[in-house]
Parts: structure tokens; sequence; C-alpha cells
């Protein structure tokens, strides 16, 4: 793969969930890490990816399934976190290639995890908080929500609260953001 510069990742994570407070001993573990490549220099979207999870301290809950479709026996067979961050740094070159999400709860849900496990960080430290900077660009007062700002942007929603395809969307926003510094 050629890193010269001119590629991004676009991640989006989900992460198990509970309508209230989680039940005892269970954590919020990512069980899905999408991502979608993105040649800032063509000003398109390559490829997206999915990668699922297996939690290790924490169960899907159905909540969590009808938020996202994920069951338990979607994740039970995936790769651990560990694992999956190996896989993710290798295929995707998270050391080199910048990286950005819809704000920064990604990024802080894979520095708690990453520290509770031991893991290494899979990403390197040029992140993009795309959620901060349309709201600066499209200058508005409230930072809107994912399902929001394609409307804002006058672009189409493709799927929700799933991993890649919220990649998928957060890419065609940070597309929009480049468009409208030109």
């Amino acid at each position: 793969m050629n890193v010269d510069g001119h590629l991004l990742n676009v991640v989006d994570v989900e992460a198990t969930c509970w309508e209230g407070q989680p039940p005892p001993g269970q954590v919020s573990e990512i069980i899905e890490i999408g991502l979608t490549v993105v040649d800032l220099r063509a000003g398109e979207r390559l490829a997206k990816h999915r990668l699922l999870v297996r939690p290790a301290r924490s169960e899907v809950s159905p909540f969590c399934t009808e938020l996202t479709g994920l069951t338990q026996a979607d994740v039970d067979q995936d790769l651990p976190f560990t694992e999956a961050c190996r896989a993710l740094a290798a295929k995707h070159h998270t050391d080199l290639i910048p990286w950005a999400s819809w704000g920064d709860y990604d990024r802080n849900q894979f520095t708690r995890q990453c520290r509770h496990t031991g893991t290494q960080y899979p990403f390197n430290h040029r992140h993009t908080n795309v959620k901060a900077a349309f709201t600066t660009s499209y200058g508005l007062r409230r930072r809107p929500g994912m399902t929001q700002a394609p409307t804002v942007a006058d672009l189409p929603l493709k799927g929700h609260h799933r991993g890649d395809d919220n990649a998928w969307n957060i890419a065609a926003l940070v597309l929009d953001l480049m468009g409208r510094e030109d």
C-alpha cells in the first residue's frame, strides 16, 4: 500500500450497550469496527471495511441488538480485541495513516479498552474530530448527531448504528468539508 499522505482512515465503532446501567461486572466494549479508506487527493471513498470483535467483559444486550442489529452469536466467534487491533493495524496501516471519527467517542473507547487490556493502541496521534470540524465549517451553534449531519450537508444517510455504514457516511462528510474549503 502506498502511504504517501493522501489517505485517511475514517473509523466508527459500535460497542456493547444497555438501555440503563450495565449489568454488574459488565463494561462497554467494542464489538464492531467500521473503517472507510478515503483518498483525499482524488476526493473519493475507496473501500468500506468491517471487523467484528468478541467482547471479553460484557454481553450484547437485547437493547444493543435492537440498536445495531448485532447479536451475541454474531460476535462470539470473532477476534478478541487485542487481535482485532493487530489486524486493523496490519491491514490498514493505522500506525501510519491519519484517522478521523465523528466526535471523540471512538478515540476514547479505544484508549480505555487498550489501557484496560494492555493492548497497543492501533492508531497514530493524527486524529480529526469530524464532528467539531463540521460544526465549525457550517457555523452551527450545536454539534449535530451522526443522523442530522448528512441532512445539514444535503447528503444521503446510508444505514445507521453499524460501524461500516457510519464510517462510510462520515467519510462522505469529510469529503463534503474538503469541498467547502475550496
